[in-house]
């Protein structure tokens, strides 16, 4: 048992291999982790790997942003999350009408549940009632994320 553990410490280590890449006469990129005829060695900048501890929104706080990053300013950007928060909202809206629309009919399709064919129909609109159920709830989490 505590061979395998052992040997699982060492996995990481087989994945920094070297790679290789060839270009054939025809254009086609191949690339190998052994040396191929006529292929280079391709250099592989590892990533900074995060802290495990850290969580996923501390890493992200962590990152450095490039000098040359082009910045807005703060009217610009407040001006771009207000139009942002408008075509939410209007898809919102938009979404609310067709969630309502597609209720009416499933509605309306079991009542009259009786023939065979309406039954499909009415599993079709139920699936569309619960496609614009969904993209309401995803659109009110997007908005509830902006400032």
């Amino acid at each position: 048992m505590k061979l395998g553990i052992l040997l699982w410490c060492f996995v990481p280590a087989l994945a920094l291999a070297d790679i290789y890449k060839a270009v054939d006469a025809d254009g086609h990129v191949t690339y190998s982790s052994a040396p191929l005829k006529g292929g280079k060695r391709v250099v592989v900048s590892q990533p900074a790997t995060p802290s495990v501890a850290q969580p996923p929104s501390e890493r992200a706080r962590t990152t450095a942003t490039p000098q040359d990053f082009p910045k807005v300013n703060q009217e610009t950007q407040r001006g771009r999350d207000t139009t942002r928060r408008k075509i939410l909202e209007d898809e919102l809206r938009a979404e609310e009408d067709l969630l309502a629309v597609a209720r009416q009919g499933q509605q309306a399709s079991e009542a009259n549940r009786h023939v065979a064919k309406d039954g499909e129909k009415v599993k079709a609109l139920a699936a569309q009632v619960e496609l614009h159920q969904r993209n309401i709830d995803a659109l009110k989490t997007e908005l509830s994320k902006l400032k």
